[in-house]
């Protein structure tokens, strides 16, 4: 994109950065939502100990500014034409700092980390947990209140934030000592990210990306007192809720040369439903990147499950709230990371060849579980698995039984949100780096027995906040504009579908799956304290 160069001086743009688990990527983009230019720079994780996964928040920082900056440069644009800024960041991962000097006690503790699987084991099957649950199947029996049923079912998960902090606060003495002395901030990275660009101005975060620590009430729209209680956290280092679409101040000068207006803040996943215009109830996103994250808007109420679908806020823009029920699994680009590292292929474009180039797996299933397995198994214990090795095994069968594995976890994630939320679905769009893979995308319709649709730009997370920010701005008027801008690149129906994209799900690959699920249950509960 440097190749081309816009020196409008009255010509504005949005700039949208993306702090993803393996990425942060920054694009500028003008009026018809193309792109003028980008930049990437890589996320390094460190794992300083087994099931640790950390990042660390200077190298954080300073990759945001790097993009930025290289971003502006490929767009051939100027600092002061970026009308808005627009953020998205990757969810659940966090630090604490010192309030006053703005220096981290500790790395960013991922989204991925296992260090509390320990502790969240011993509360789930505490007396406190059996309490809860059972008196809430008494409110449950005597209201018939749906919500009591969730609650009487609820489990706690590595993957929410909560017993994550609750082990920050326990191991880390300098983090205790700044709680009592009040000067502790608490921030998942888009918190940190605004405390740096505002530097120290502003703690805040937004309700997409409160709701998605397990610290949030979707139901109050506020932090969680009686749990913030019951585990012990100081609701005093939380950052203010606010509006998705709220204007957080501007960065501070000296940073960019000029102040940008901060327009919007958005969590990855809710951003990515946005860019994909998923506004009307039934919506349905799937992003497949790192994990695999399967949203459906729940329109104005939260959706209550009972098998490990969560409720989130998706956006609140002025007094409209949409709620939207989620469903993930934690380790589909991961998986794929995985085989390229043992040399099963050299570039990852040519795993569906590969895949397409055998007509079954050989009888050998992959269980995608390196952290563990989500909804609708719920087991942090999990591990991943490769079964059913034969002499006749080759790298094409260990790439399809790879793909498949994705495939089949997002049949289970559809299939539980179909029975628990009850609202017809009324189109699926997909994005996200391993959205790019034919193979995935095609045989993911044909379990659905469904029409999926891939976007031209993959990477929504990051348009998606800039939508917000422009229309925060009246870059953009309206949501309809937003959806004239959208270009699908790819339609998959499944096999045998009419016109409409929609008929019975492949019968074909009910023993195949069936084999699948096996494997699956035998990798269940593998890890014992």
């Amino acid at each position: 994109m440097g190749s081309r160069r816009y020196s409008f001086k009255k010509e504005c743009f949005i700039l949208s950065v993306d702090v993803g688990t393996t990425s942060i990527r920054c694009h500028i983009y003008d009026k018809e939502a193309h792109v003028r230019g980008s930049c990437t720079t890589e996320v390094v994780p460190l794992y300083p100990e087994t099931g640790y996964v950390e990042m660390d928040p200077d190298a954080i920082w300073k990759g945001f500014i790097t993009v930025v900056k290289g971003a502006v440069q490929d767009a051939g644009v100027q600092m002061r034409q970026i009308g808005a800024m627009g953020i998205s960041t990757q969810r659940g991962t966090f630090t604490t700092w010192n309030r006053t000097t703005g220096v981290p006690f500790h790395n960013f503790i991922s989204w991925q980390d296992q260090r509390a699987a320990d502790l969240v084991k011993s509360w789930n099957t505490s007396c406190t947990m059996r309490a809860i649950h059972a008196s809430m199947k008494v409110i449950y029996f005597l209201t018939r209140q749906k919500r009591a049923l969730a609650a009487s079912l609820i489990v706690f998960s590595t993957q929410h934030v909560t017993f994550r902090l609750v082990w920050a606060l326990t191991h880390y003495k300098q983090v205790r000592q700044a709680v009592a002395e009040d000067n502790c901030c608490f921030g998942t990275i888009d918190t940190w990210i605004l405390f740096k660009l505002t530097k120290g101005r502003v703690h805040a975060t937004d309700y997409s990306n409160a709701s998605s620590t397990g610290i949030f009430d979707s139901y109050q729209m506020c932090w969680s007192g009686f749990l913030s209680c019951l585990v012990s956290l100081p609701l005093s280092i939380f950052p203010k809720v606010e509006n998705t679409d709220h204007d957080f101040g501007s960065t501070d000068p000296s940073i960019f040369g000029v102040s940008i207006p901060i327009m919007s803040v958005m969590a990855d996943q809710q951003a990515a439903m946005f860019g994909e215009c998923c506004f009307d109830v039934g919506d349905v996103k799937i992003t497949m990147g790192t994990g695999t994250f399967m949203d459906i808007n729940t329109g104005s109420k939260p959706h209550t499950s009972v098998a490990g679908l969560y409720p989130l806020v998706g956006w609140k823009i002025g007094s409209e709230v949409v709620y939207l029920a989620e469903g993930n699994s934690a380790d589909t680009g991961t998986a794929i990371k995985w085989a390229k590292e043992l040399e099963l292929f050299s570039d990852v474009q040519e795993t569906s060849d590969m895949a397409y180039s055998v007509s079954h797996s050989d009888g050998v299933c992959f269980v995608p579980s390196f952290s563990g397995l989500q909804a609708p198994h719920n087991d942090p214990k999990a591990c991943a698995s490769l079964m059913g090795l034969k002499p006749s095994t080759t790298k094409s069968h260990l790439v399809r039984a790879i793909l498949e594995s994705v495939a089949f976890r997002n049949k289970q994630l559809y299939e539980t949100m179909l029975k628990e939320t009850c609202i017809p679905i009324t189109k699926i769009r997909v994005d996200g780096g391993v959205s790019t893979n034919d193979f995935v995308m095609q045989l993911t319709a044909d379990l659905f027995g469904r029409k999926v649709s891939r976007a031209q730009h993959y990477e929504m997370s990051c348009l998606g906040a800039a939508f917000l920010a422009g229309l925060g701005k009246g870059f953009w008027r309206t949501r309809e504009e937003l959806k004239k801008l959208k270009i699908t690149e790819k339609t998959y129906l499944p096999q045998g579908a009419p016109n409409g994209g929609v008929c019975s799900p492949d019968l074909e690959y009910i023993p195949v799956l069936h084999s699948w699920e096996r494997a699956l249950q035998r990798s269940m509960n593998w890890y014992k304290p």
